[in-house]
């Protein structure tokens, strides 16, 4: 009797499916154990701070002993346990407790290593936002670093009243609607496009198409690409939409066009166009209206506003970056809007 085929179990269906039974096992399994990993170290490093604070404020330790005794504390820790306690983690460390004094109120979805970009992070309120969008979307330690440096949350604060933006602070970035997913500039830098950029609009489309990961980061929470360049066909004239993606949350096309120069009134119309070919020919059950966004260089707010009066309320025009943004200019913005607020609770308390 000859011996049995290796090969022939392989291919076996019923060995797949076992085989790949055993696979998303351990594949949950590494993953819950991980996140179980980075939960105790978390909690460990906060009940080191909070021993460190503890002890400082016992008596005039503190006044007594300063910096030195983070210094002592990071030689003697390093001389007991090894690599880990470096003057600069001890530092850390101590500065999680303070940030949050009450542990648990951070997710164990993030890890130390996101615990440490946040504590970057001075003001508590933007700090809250990249804490929670962080674990409402997934990102990873690259991803935080990378909305941080574009400046994410002042560039979805801009522009709001002072509740929307406390909003914003406490539970992150929430699609309800479709302006909650525009952001003010749209910053493009992962190109990396040498300046000065001369590009067409058609190498821009393919750059973004060749960077779509950072492109959908940028984008937002529940973008999936469906084409580029796609035609549409009205009376035997095609027409070709830049960009298209569907957005899984708010259950609608997203259109997008790319314009290099400054939008003109018949991009606006052009893109009405295109609303509503989607609106009767592409949408099936259960869609919403679709959604279309003109991402230019430069914004005429009065041409906008002129073209599209009375049009289709979900027609959007965004101004795009290809560098970061001015940092420093948008939170100017944000705190005069802040101030606006306060000023005028003191006037109504008057």
């Amino acid at each position: 009797m000859s011996e049995p085929n290796p090969t022939d179990l392989t291919t076996d269906s019923g060995y797949q499916r076992l085989l790949g039974r055993i696979s998303e096992v351990y594949t949950a399994g590494r993953i819950r154990a991980y996140q179980a990993v980075n939960a105790h170290i978390t909690e460990t490093y906060w009940q080191i701070g909070h021993d460190i604070v503890e002890f400082e404020q016992d008596g005039k330790v503190r006044a007594e002993y300063g910096k030195a005794l983070l210094s002592t504390l990071s030689r003697d820790l390093t001389l007991r346990h090894g690599k880990g306690f470096s003057r600069s983690v001890v530092i850390r460390i101590r500065q999680f407790y303070l940030a949050y004094p009450k542990g648990a109120t951070l997710s164990h979805l993030l890890s130390w290593s996101h615990v440490v970009e946040l504590l970057k992070i001075d003001d508590p309120m933007e700090r809250s936002f990249y804490e929670q969008q962080a674990v409402r979307e997934k990102w990873g330690v690259r991803e935080l670093q990378r909305q941080k440096q574009t400046s994410l949350f002042l560039r979805l604060a801009a522009g709001k009243d002072k509740d929307a933006v406390l909003q914003l602070a406490s539970h992150g970035q929430i699609v309800a609607h479709p302006a909650d997913i525009l952001r003010d500039p749209y910053v493009f830098e992962f190109l990396k496009i040498p300046e000065p950029h001369f590009i067409s609009e058609t190498d821009l489309e393919t750059l973004l198409c060749d960077h779509l990961q950072p492109f959908l980061l940028e984008l937002g929470k529940g973008f999936t690409f469906v084409g580029r360049q796609y035609r549409i066909t009205i009376n035997n004239t095609h027409y070709r939409v830049d960009l298209v993606f569907y957005h899984r949350i708010l259950r609608c096309f997203v259109l997008i066009d790319l314009k290099i120069n400054d939008v003109q009134h018949h991009d606006i119309g052009q893109m009405n166009l295109y609303l509503g070919y989607f609106a009767a020919e592409e949408n099936i059950a259960g869609d919403n209206p679709p959604l279309g966004i003109i991402l230019t260089r430069q914004k005429d707010e009065l041409l906008v506003e002129y073209a599209t009066y009375q049009m289709n309320s979900q027609l959007f025009v965004q101004k795009y970056q290809l560098y970061l943004p001015d940092r420093e200019e948008l939170r100017r913005e944000l705190e005069a809007t802040l101030q606006v607020a306060e000023d005028r609770a003191r006037g109504g308390e008057a």
